[in-house]
């Protein structure tokens, strides 16, 4: 351990101010491991670091990540989910680990709202939606491919994108899932409904958002607290 650090205050703004002084490439911290409804209330100091961070944050429920694993890279597609991916694709290599590729194609709107099931769709929209989503997904494959990405499987799904990466991590038997974030800073950051922060609440396993700010993660540089 580099460095012990004593703070007083509110931890979630203790934790991101401190990450920023010291200038960390990433956040590793506990979450209470709580299930159901009780993993979806609000304020959570590991929620509210993963809404403020300046880089990436990992996220650690349960068990610890042990390496080798199975690492589910969630991706949009978006500048975001592409550092994202070269930091699953980087971790994935350097550990011996699996990396399972995710794409979700949300449902369209009907009445300002997603429809969640395929049955709320007529099969020739189903089957267009489903052919969306694996039209994205495999141009996404592609350009990891570009960069020598070794990508063990590819999965494509429909629905609500946090629903969908929750539960293909579950069925997969997922070690660690890996996301990016849309880099928000200051207010827009605290906005809530995020697709990542919705799988932090939920997931079973460690979870890394990955931040736009930061390039790339430093070994040298973790904060762990």
């Amino acid at each position: 351990m580099a460095q012990p650090h004593l703070r007083v205050g509110r931890p979630e703004a203790e934790i991101v101010a401190l990450a920023e002084e010291l200038g960390v490439g990433l956040i590793v911290l506990g979450s209470r491991g709580r299930s159901g409804v009780r993993r979806a209330l609000m304020g959570s100091v590991s929620d509210s670091v993963v809404r403020h961070a300046h880089c990436p944050v990992m996220v650690v429920r349960g068990e610890p990540v042990i390496f080798p694993t199975k690492i589910l890279l969630a991706t949009d597609g978006s500048e975001d989910s592409e550092l994202a991916a070269r930091a699953a694709a980087d971790l994935a290599k350097s550990s011996g680990s699996e990396l399972h590729v995710v794409y979700v194609e949300p449902m369209p709107q009907r009445h300002s709202r997603p429809m969640r099931f395929a049955v709320d769709l007529p099969p020739q929209g189903v089957e267009s939606v489903e052919e969306e989503g694996r039209s994205k997904l495999e141009k996404l494959l592609q350009k990891m491919r570009e960069e020598s990405s070794e990508v063990t499987q590819a999965h494509a799904r429909v629905g609500l994108p946090a629903a969908e990466i929750v539960t293909l991590a579950e069925e997969v038997a997922t070690g660690l899932i890996v996301m990016g974030s849309r880099g928000l800073g200051g207010v827009r950051r605290a906005l809530m409904g995020s697709v990542s922060n919705s799988v932090v609440r939920h997931a079973h396993c460690p979870v890394m958002v990955v931040r736009q700010e930061e390039e790339e993660v430093e070994p040298a540089e973790v904060g762990l607290l």
